[in-house]
């Protein structure tokens, strides 16, 4: 596995996006840091997660005395920078050493002078290279005493910390924040698109941790061939929208390490699909002895890993059947699907105690929920 950083002591910087409308200088930050601050792995090796907190999937490991790149802390977990992707790891197993902590989560640096000057060095003894005003952001790297180290005009300038408020800001709302029919469910996993008629979707994973919802995975999807049914129907090669609760995991390999209840294909599997039969929308085995005239075959690549979605539960005829959530990168029939990596990671995340639900919505109907 690629290592991260390994031998290498961190200085822990602040990311410099800027604020719109502000020009060069301005920003929200995820955290100012000291730039001693060095993170160092204490355990013989330590998961890394896609989430804070050990019901998310790993996505790798680190070992003792690797030097992590912390962006910031959440709680008892460290955000870090994994493999050119984002990773969380326990506090519990890392060892810091400096002067400063990681700051708030998100942090903004407002001007409070008239006229503030930005100077070359930390220290009225340096030469002042501009000035920023009242009520301007700024793009602080880190707090060296008394000066905030910034971003000035593409290069790097120092101001006085004595004319600076830094002031926590909350975290941007998610769109699940706005949903008026999630009830008591804790994970919800949102497919969008742009409108009826792509298959292209884009997913999203949420959790509500300590009454917050929190976002877990964005990946990108495809719907039916058709796109969204307006009213779905059977055969129609397009993906019912609403919202359903999530029924059994399946593949034709051993539980990867979901909790919801699985199921192993086998190669009599099939899904009956025959609207005048008896047993439409179900999960059968084969032979038909006449219980049904089609029905679609379980043991295909497509369905290496997937769960069901509770669709048309009433079984009502001619209405949709086989509705899944699996493995697929170009199309499906009705179902939604994505990479068989995301589809295992979304399975070990899933936890029917947190009564888990599916969203499925064009973006422009998303206030329906």
């Amino acid at each position: 596995m690629k290592k991260l950083m390994v031998g290498m002591a961190l200085t822990a910087t602040l990311a410099t996006a800027v604020t719109p409308g502000f020009g060069s200088i301005g920003g929200n930050q995820e955290k100012a840091y000291a730039a001693t601050v060095t993170y160092k792995v204490t355990a013989s090796k330590l998961n890394v997660r896609s989430g804070a907190g050990t019901n998310y999937g790993i996505i790798g490991s680190v070992v003792k005395d690797q030097t992590l790149s912390v962006v910031s802390k959440s709680g008892s977990w460290y955000k870090i920078n994994y493999n050119g992707r984002t990773g969380y790891v326990s506090s519990d197993y890392v060892q810091s050493s400096g002067t400063t902590a990681p700051p708030a989560e998100s942090t903004t640096y407002t001007v409070t002078a008239s006229t503030l000057n930005v100077r070359s060095g930390a220290g009225t003894n340096y030469a002042s290279i501009g000035s920023v005003t009242k009520g301007q952001k700024l793009s602080v790297v880190s707090k060296s005493g008394s000066w905030y180290k910034i971003n000035y005009n593409g290069r790097t300038g120092y101001v006085s910390s004595d004319y600076v408020q830094a002031s926590a800001t909350a975290s941007p709302k998610l769109v699940v924040d706005s949903f008026k029919t999630l009830g008591n469910a804790q994970q919800v996993i949102l497919v969008t698109a742009d409108n009826y008629d792509t298959k292209s979707a884009k997913i999203q994973t949420f959790e509500k941790v300590d009454g917050k919802w929190k976002q877990v995975l964005t990946a990108n999807g495809v719907l039916g061939q058709k796109g969204f049914a307006l009213a779905k129907k059977e055969g129609d090669m397009e993906s019912p929208t609403g919202k359903y609760t999530i029924g059994t995991a399946f593949g034709r390999y051993a539980n990867p390490g979901t909790k919801l209840p699985y199921r192993k294909i086998t190669s009599n599997d099939v899904w009956v699909d025959d609207s005048k039969s008896s047993l439409y929308n179900t999960w059968q085995q084969k032979p038909a002895n006449g219980r049904w005239t089609s029905a679609e075959n379980m043991d295909i690549p497509a369905y290496d890993y997937g769960f069901v979605i509770n669709y048309n539960e009433s079984r009502t005829p001619g209405k949709g059947s086989a509705i899944f959530f699996h493995v697929g990168t170009n199309y499906t029939a009705g179902c939604t699907a994505t990479s068989k990596e995301q589809v295992v990671s979304i399975l070990k995340w899933l936890n029917p105690e947190k009564n888990p639900v599916i969203i499925q919505s064009p973006v422009s109907e998303l206030d329906k929920y």
